[in-house]
């Protein structure tokens, strides 16, 4: 009874609450999670840090949402892929952070879901979209590429990481901001078996020490509770075009997010490369749906 009720609290929120404001809690969070993070690799392994994300989230969206019933519906494949991806994605952001600012990373992340739309549609916007998105991607593994190969490899691999997640996210919105949160609950618990086997090692060192596990929890509440729970609030209830519209805000806060919590400031190539992604998300953003 207690949880229906704050199912039913929670619902009604979603309705007064407009979608955009969700858009922008995710836009803050999506970030500034991992911006913590980024101070926590100096005491725990990347990949622990990961895990203790992934395993934060699992476990208070299980709590809050019992969502293991739902594997038994016809919709369990399009969680166990959302799962796993989200698994790898959450490593790959991690190893690609801990090697690059945090706004280009941000930027790159972009790439796939231009591309995907300009292959798909190949109207004029569309492919100045891409162009610009190549092109601002291209000013910002320019300037380190040479020093950071590794990182780029994993920002990339996030990259086309995210692109699914967008498509798998959607999928699994459709029926409304509960059933979405549901399903994202599930799938968090894929993504935990994912990862367990190469993160729970790397997490050990959090284990011994309350301080250091309370930064993950923190980590994994800000990286992954807040903004994906925001995201299927604001993907159930706003056009695709609308979301992707608003996706071109995330350089921008990484790369605001990157300066004042990691002092990472962007040289004018930075700036210039960003800039380019956040036209490209912009333009193709703006299109019909």
């Amino acid at each position: 009874m207690a949880i229906a009720r704050v199912r039913a609290v929670g619902s009604a929120a979603d309705r007064r609450l407009p979608p955009h404001a969700y858009f922008l809690a995710s836009a803050v969070f999506h970030y500034l999670g991992p911006a913590f993070a980024v101070l926590l690799f100096q005491r725990v392994d990347v990949l622990g840090v990961a895990w203790l994300r992934i395993a934060t989230a699992a476990v208070v969206l299980a709590v809050w949402r019992r969502p293991w019933r739902l594997f038994a519906g016809q919709v369990r494949w399009t969680l166990v892929g959302l799962g796993a991806v989200l698994g790898a994605m959450n490593c790959c952001f991690y190893l690609a952070i801990s090697r690059l600012p945090l706004g280009t990373v941000g930027a790159i992340e972009f790439l796939g879901p231009i591309a995907l739309a300009a292959l798909g549609a190949r109207t004029g916007r569309n492919l100045a979209a891409l162009a610009a998105a190549i092109a601002g991607v291209a000013f910002l593994t320019d300037v380190r590429l040479a020093g950071e190969p590794a990182g780029f490899v994993f920002a990339f691999a996030n990259c086309g990481l995210f692109t699914l997640y967008v498509i798998l996210g959607h999928r699994v919105a459709r029926d409304g901001g509960g059933a979405g949160i549901d399903r994202l609950g599930a799938a968090m618990l894929v993504a935990l078996l994912v990862v367990t086997p190469v993160g729970i090692g790397g997490a050990s060192p959090a284990f011994a020490s309350p301080a250091l596990l309370g930064a993950g929890i923190g980590v994994g509440i800000c990286s992954s509770v807040i903004p994906y729970v925001c995201d299927q609030l604001a993907m159930s209830r706003l056009p695709r075009a609308t979301f992707a519209l608003l996706l071109a805000l995330l350089p921008a806060t990484a790369t605001v997010i990157g300066l004042a919590v990691l002092r990472q400031v962007p040289t004018p190539a930075d700036i210039t490369g960003v800039s380019l992604v956040i036209i490209g998300v912009a333009l193709h953003g703006a299109g019909p749906e």
